[in-house]
């Protein structure tokens, strides 16, 4: 047997989706796989997933290792943005299901003793939200226009936009609306797509309706909040022109700080949503997506009083490479805080290159799937040694690569609409999970064509196929994580950083030593070393090129 760890717990607690289940509150060493519901699991053959397919799922979720789910968006959306573009924040998309089937899921995960947290949009909303249609039919200046950032355009006409700012999705960052006599009117502000217009936080009338709209998901048993983009919330006013290239995109990870972007009193609101989040016993996790461009600025949000998390997502564009890794790493974990709040690692997302593939490129520039399921591998068995938390996307564990080449027609991301590339967009990493080897879907849907296309090959790949086989890459996952819990979760906090070779990183947690091989020589292991976890079943006594160990201490 390839991977060895400990069976699978069995025991599931019996719980309410109330706030009194036997869910622990404990985040800090906890792994999260998120849930992308329309590429899930689809429970009525529409081939579009949803809440009751997830459901019937949740088993194979628990029965990985996972702590908690993460579901992205469930709610009512026209979709322009794969649900982040919310319609109604307190009511499911009938793509997915119904708010029952919402309430049903989060009772069988507290059932199986895993956590919930859902995706909770607060920079902006819908163009069809009541609050920006409300907005649409009232004048310039009223109360329902400052639910949004609307102002006057520049120019003898108001032909040109406020100001400069560019859209993250690519383009400017403003558009005009049409007056109720048919002429232009003013321009709104959108920091994402046109369908997603700013919501304008100044306001106390928008911080007051997301504390309902907090405690709607609270009560009704979720036990925290991933939220999405919160840096594009802090805004500074009046708005002025930055003096960037309209041409580009707007990429918040490698740019200067802008106005329109983690500036403003964006703190001050984060402080208020831990607020209502500490009203529950057990307090509500709060876990934010922080694009920002240095370290120091993603830690400011787990200081005291604010996000008891946040997703460290700096490997995710990380090249297959020791420095460059552990540089990564020693950043985040250098501006830690005082144990109050803690990191949580990603190699992946729903809005990034999967880690097979993006570990693929040989020497020689070429793709190597096998290559780059190897180093996905060892890059797992890392992050998952690490400090804090951990978050697997669905299909990871089984090291599904980018689908690449799907029809341009079939694209949905719109970002590929307002860059024109095919190449920037998401829908990669979004096709349709495999379940098993049936057809058409791969056992994602019993008989409908999933939206789509996935690859022919993945009936290989699929989670029947892999756990039969005890080499699998999703067998390796299920070891990775009881290995985890049985080894690392109890270990210091601490990396201590050992130097061995120029291209290979390892560091030990209290006494268990990570060591990656990120070159092309065998790293030859102790003579006395215990391995507690491999990457790969051919290493004996030295760590291959590509490949990663646990060894006890």
């Amino acid at each position: 047997m390839a991977f060895v760890t400990k069976g699978v717990d069995e025991e599931r607690s019996e719980g309410s989706a109330q706030s009194g289940h036997n869910v622990s509150s404990d985040w800090r060493r906890g792994v999260t796989y998120q849930i992308y519901p329309r590429s899930f699991a689809d429970g009525n053959n529409d081939g579009i997933g949803d809440i009751r397919g997830a459901i019937a799922h949740l088993s194979y979720v628990k029965e990985l290792g996972a702590d908690a789910v993460w579901v992205s968006p469930w709610f009512l959306s026209p979709m322009a943005d794969g649900g982040y573009d919310v319609a109604d924040y307190c009511d499911i998309s009938p793509l997915f299901g119904t708010l029952l089937d919402a309430e049903d899921f989060i009772a069988e995960c507290h059932r199986l003793n895993l956590k919930v947290i859902i995706d909770l949009v607060a920079n902006h909303c819908s163009s069809e939200h009541r609050w920006f249609q409300a907005a649409l039919a009232a004048a310039p200046g009223s109360p329902e226009r400052e639910w949004f950032y609307f102002r006057d355009g520049r120019g003898e006409n108001g032909d040109l936009p406020p100001t400069d700012f560019i859209s993250v999705f690519g383009g400017r960052a403003w558009t005009r609306v049409t007056g109720s006599d048919g002429t232009p009117g003013q321009w709104y502000l959108h920091l994402f797509d046109l369908g997603q217009p700013d919501l304008n936080w100044g306001n106390p009338a928008v911080r007051a309706e997301f504390e309902r709209i907090f405690r709607f998901w609270f009560d009704r048993g979720v036990d925290g909040f991933r939220l999405d983009a919160v840096p594009a919330i802090g805004k500074d006013l009046p708005f002025q022109d930055t003096g960037m290239d309209q041409g580009g995109q707007f990429t918040p990870e490698t740019s200067e700080q802008t106005r329109y972007w983690d500036a403003g009193d964006v703190h001050e609101i984060v402080k208020s949503w831990r607020s209502v989040a500490e009203l529950y016993d057990p307090p509500k996790y709060l876990v934010g997506e922080i694009n920002v461009s240095t370290t120091e600025a993603l830690l400011r949000y787990i200081r005291p009083g604010e996000l008891q998390s946040v997703f460290t997502m700096n490997l995710v564009k990380s090249p297959w490479n020791a420095q460059e890794f552990e540089d990564r790493i020693k950043g985040a974990l250098n501006f830690r805080s005082d144990g109050s709040s803690w990191p949580t690692w990603a190699l992946s997302s729903h809005d990034e290159v999967r880690s097979v593939t993006r570990f693929a490129t040989n020497e020689q520039g070429q793709l190597d799937m096998a290559l780059g399921a190897q180093r996905a591998r060892a890059a797992l068995l890392l992050t998952l040694a690490l400090p804090g938390g951990a978050c697997i996307y669905q299909g990871e564990e089984i090291g599904l690569p980018q689908v690449s080449g799907l029809p341009l027609e079939l694209l949905e991301d719109p970002i590929v609409a307002r860059t024109g590339d095919p190449l920037k967009g998401r829908d990669g990493c979004r096709v349709a999970m495999p379940w098993d080897e049936s057809t058409p879907s791969f056992g994602f849907s019993v008989s409908a064509p999933p939206r789509l296309p996935q690859p022919s090959s993945w009936g290989e790949l699929s989670v029947a196929r892999q756990s039969q086989d005890a080499s699998s890459f999703l067998n390796f996952s299920r070891a990775a994580l009881h290995a985890r819990r049985e080894h690392i979760e109890q270990q210091p906090d601490v990396c201590e950083w050992n130097n061995f070779a120029k291209d290979v990183l390892s560091f030990d947690r209290g006494d268990v030593r990570c060591i990656v091989n990120f070159g092309t020589e065998d790293f030859v292991l102790p003579a006395t070393a215990l391995v507690v976890l491999k990457s790969d079943e051919e290493i004996t006594d030295a760590v291959l090129p590509n490949t990663g160990v646990w060894i006890q201490l």
